[in-house]
């Protein structure tokens, strides 16, 4: 008796426990529950910034990443292995199928404009680089023997340069890759002759990894080609030029969103073009996708 009064006391406490474990489970909201994003290395800082404003802000959401370059995280994506993805692009219609075949719609949001910097060593005398020359150590056809060095080249900016120099595969000469854009600011502050190639917010005061090596470095001007907006003078990738258009090589970054359901991954993508985090956009660096109005309170102290 007394053991059938045992097992029925812990059949109880088993069903208690489980019920309390569903209470507990956090829901799935806008601003709670978990999400899963793929992120281009090239903006896996802005994406840091974001995330962790949005926690702070939101304790019950759980956003995470996993960083990598297309090559290696758009197949996840594709296969819905990962339901969100933050990309230099949006998706090619080939590439919609699988969601397509579920009838899961995809949506896709631009949150900030990127500008790609060409850096250049404080002691060499180029200030300023024209977009056909650039096109030219692309090709292997610089006559003045400038070379260009990536992050790596599997990454988001060398496929962003071979479309836009039309070219199918990197030169033998000319063209050189590293691993990440910290090891090219550090290469080109140490090497005169280089020319590093790197996203606008790689080069804030806030990336600790690279402050001893900012002093050593400079942001050259660029110039489009003949007919083109930005082909009347050098620009820099400052934020007015990249909201503007005015500097040649710039890029918009999307997160697209095919999770299906009206959860945290929504939540989160309007959280990146709400006022704070276009604000957050705005001090990385990098162009807004909309600017935030300010609102002034004037006082009569008549």
């Amino acid at each position: 008796m007394k053991k059938i009064i045992f097992l029925l006391i812990f059949a109880v406490g088993v069903i208690a426990s489980c019920n309390r474990k569903k209470t507990n489970k956090i829901p799935e909201t806008r601003t709670s529950g978990t999400t899963k994003i793929l992120v281009d290395e090239s903006f896996s800082r802005i994406l840091d910034d974001q995330i962790m404003v949005f926690k702070s802000e939101y304790p019950d959401a759980s956003v995470t990443t996993t960083v990598g370059n297309e090559y290696k995280i758009l197949p996840k994506f594709l296969n819905g292995e990962v339901k969100m993805i933050i990309l230099s692009r949006m998706l090619r219609p080939s590439e919609e199928s699988y969601y397509n075949q579920l009838k899961f719609a995809i949506y896709t949001d631009r949150f900030a404009i990127d500008g790609i910097a060409l850096i250049a060593n404080a002691n060499n005398l180029d200030t300023n680089i024209t977009v056909n020359e650039v096109f030219d150590i692309m090709k292997g056809n610089s006559k003045a023997g400038k070379k260009l060095v990536f992050d790596n080249a599997s990454s988001s900016t060398v496929k962003y340069f071979m479309d836009s120099a039309k070219v199918t595969q990197l030169p033998k000469v000319g063209v050189y890759t590293l691993q990440t854009n910290n090891d090219v600011i550090k290469y080109v502050s140490e090497n005169k002759d280089y020319i590093g190639v790197v996203g606008v917010n790689w080069l804030s005061e806030s990336n600790k990894d690279i402050l001893s090596y900012l002093p050593h470095i400079k942001i050259m001007g660029v110039k489009n080609v003949t007919g083109k907006k930005g082909s009347d003078s050098y620009y820099k990738p400052t934020q007015n030029a990249l909201i503007n258009g005015l500097y040649p090589f710039l890029r918009n970054v999307y997160l697209i969103n095919a999770e299906g359901r009206d959860g945290l991954g929504t939540g989160f993508a309007n959280w990146l073009n709400s006022p704070r985090g276009q604000l957050i956009v705005l001090k990385s660096g990098l162009g807004p996708h909309k600017m935030i109005s300010r609102d002034f309170n004037i006082k009569n102290t008549n």
